[in-house]
Order: structure tokens, then C-alpha cells, then sequence
């Protein structure tokens, strides 16, 4: 009978603690390479103008971005610069008719800032009616006059 370390001295262990951790390495090191990779070749199909004009409103109020960023509304130019300007210039054309539909008409080579800065203005006045005007797209055999249309 044998008393003691009921243990043979032939069996070893093996320790899995750190192939585990390398195993987790290589698989968190995978999962992000595969998404960096699926997002570079992901394809992003932009929308389209629509040629078909939506009904122009009389009393909309239009805010014109010139490709210099500078602002208009209606004929006036706003004078002064960044939002702020831009925000006492719309609530004195407007006073407190946040229901009025919105117009935006940005230059094609405008800056985009230009434009988020009107939209984030017009937002936080509370306007929740606005349209972005765009010209139809003209295909080859198109005649058309190229006149704006509201979107």
C-alpha cells in the first residue's frame, strides 16, 4: 500500500494559460483585420437628383450658399460671420414662424461645411421643414434647359 502522493512522477501537466492568451491575441488581431478590410471595399452608391420638380411653395424662406460660403437670404446677403450671424439674420426674416418651409440653395462647388452650418443653424432655430434644391441630372440626350428644380 502505498501512502503518500498518490501522484506518479510520469504524468505531467500542461500549462494552457498562455497558449490560451495567444490564442485570443491572434483571434482579436483577426477580427479587426477583417473589418478594416471588409470597410475598404465597401461601395457606396450615392442618390440621385430626381427630374421631377416638387411644388414650389410662395412662402418658403430661401437660403442661398455661394460657393465663396457666403450666405443669402432671399436677395440679402447676411452680414457678419459663422452661425451666429447667420441665426439673427433668419429670426429677423422670419420672427417666430419656425413652421415656414425652407428652401436651401448651395453652390455645387460649396464648401460642405457652408452647408452643414445653414442646416445645424436652421435646426436649432427649430425649422423641421427643409428642402434642398438640386438641378435634374441631364442624360445624353437630354435638351433641357438645366432650370433648378426643388427637392
Amino acid at each position: 500500500m502505498r501512502i503518500g502522493n498518490s501522484r506518479r512522477r510520469d504524468d505531467f501537466e500542461i500549462n494552457v494559460i498562455s497558449l490560451i492568451d495567444v490564442l485570443l491575441t491572434l483571434l482579436m488581431f483577426f477580427v479587426l483585420t477583417t473589418t478594416f478590410v471588409r470597410h475598404a471595399r465597401m461601395q457606396v452608391n450615392l442618390p440621385k437628383a430626381s427630374a421631377h420638380p416638387s411644388a414650389a411653395t410662395s412662402r418658403a424662406l430661401v437660403i442661398v450658399v455661394d460657393r465663396n460660403g457666403h450666405y443669402f437670404i432671399g436677395p440679402n446677403e447676411v452680414l457678419g460671420q459663422g452661425e451666429d450671424a447667420l441665426e439673427r439674420a433668419i429670426t429677423s426674416q422670419v420672427g417666430n414662424d419656425r413652421s415656414r418651409p425652407v428652401t436651401l440653395r448651395a453652390d455645387a462647388m460649396a464648401h460642405h461645411q457652408a452647408v452643414v452650418t445653414a442646416m445645424d443653424a436652421l435646426g436649432r432655430l427649430g425649422f423641421t421643414h427643409l428642402s434642398i434644391a438640386t438641378t435634374p441630372q441631364m442624360d445624353a440626350g437630354d435638351t433641357a434647359s438645366g432650370n433648378a428644380s426643388e427637392q
